[in-house]
């Protein structure tokens, strides 16, 4: 069998914990932040632990970890 390719985009942007859990930064953190509230903006720092589902979707697009 030949080897899966991992995708380069979530090699950027996602990290799998040691307990199998996938971290992701914030979205909506790029550009026209004037519009949007302050306590949004707050809570967007730092990186968020995905959904199952969501997990389990980037851990079929990076087949032998990141």
């Amino acid at each position: 069998m030949p080897k899966l390719k991992t995708k380069s985009s979530v090699k950027k942007r996602f990290k799998i914990t040691a307990t199998g859990k996938v971290l992701a930064g914030p979205g909506f953190k790029r550009h026209q932040l004037t519009a949007k509230a302050q306590k949004m903006k707050r809570q967007g720092r730092g990186s968020q632990v995905l959904t199952d589902q969501d997990a389990r979707t980037v851990k079929q697009w990076a087949p032998y970890g990141l």
